[in-house]
C-alpha cells in the first residue's frame, strides 16, 4: 500500500517563501484530517491527494497557494469559494494558514472526498 504521506511534498513546501509554505502546510493538515483515506503523492511537481481518482491538489506559486478541486465544477454551485471556469477542475484561493484551517475549506475537502467515493 502506498504511503499516505509523500516525503517529496515537504521538499516542495521548503522551496516556497515561509508565508506560503505555512499556508501549504496548513492545507495539508486540513486535507489529512478531513479526507484521511486519500493518498498523498506528487504529480506534475504539485502535491496531490488521490482516491479512486485525483481528488485534490495544491498549486504552489511563488506568491500564493490554491487548493485545486479536481471535480470542482460539480461542487461550485454549493460551495461559492470554488472559483474558475474549467470544465472539471476548479480552485479555491487560500489567503492564510488560518483560512486553510477554516471550516469552509474543511467542508470543501470533505465534499470532494465524498464525490470521489461515489466512483468506488
Amino acid at each position: 500500500m502506498p504511503s499516505r504521506r509523500a516525503p517529496k511534498v515537504g521538499e516542495l513546501f521548503a522551496t516556497l517563501p515561509e508565508q506560503y509554505a505555512a499556508i501549504a502546510r496548513a492545507l495539508r493538515a486540513t486535507i489529512r484530517t478531513n479526507a484521511p483515506r486519500l493518498t498523498e503523492t506528487v504529480k506534475w511537481n504539485n502535491p496531490f491527494w488521490v482516491g479512486a481518482r485525483d481528488v485534490l491538489c495544491l498549486q504552489c506559486y511563488p506568491d500564493h497557494v490554491n487548493l485545486g478541486v479536481m471535480r470542482g465544477a460539480e461542487l461550485a454551485r454549493d460551495y461559492p469559494r470554488i472559483e474558475g471556469t474549467g470544465k472539471s477542475m476548479r480552485h479555491v484561493k487560500v489567503a492564510s494558514a488560518t483560512d486553510a484551517r477554516s471550516r469552509a475549506i474543511a467542508r470543501i475537502v470533505r465534499a470532494a472526498e465524498r464525490l470521489d467515493r461515489l466512483d468506488l
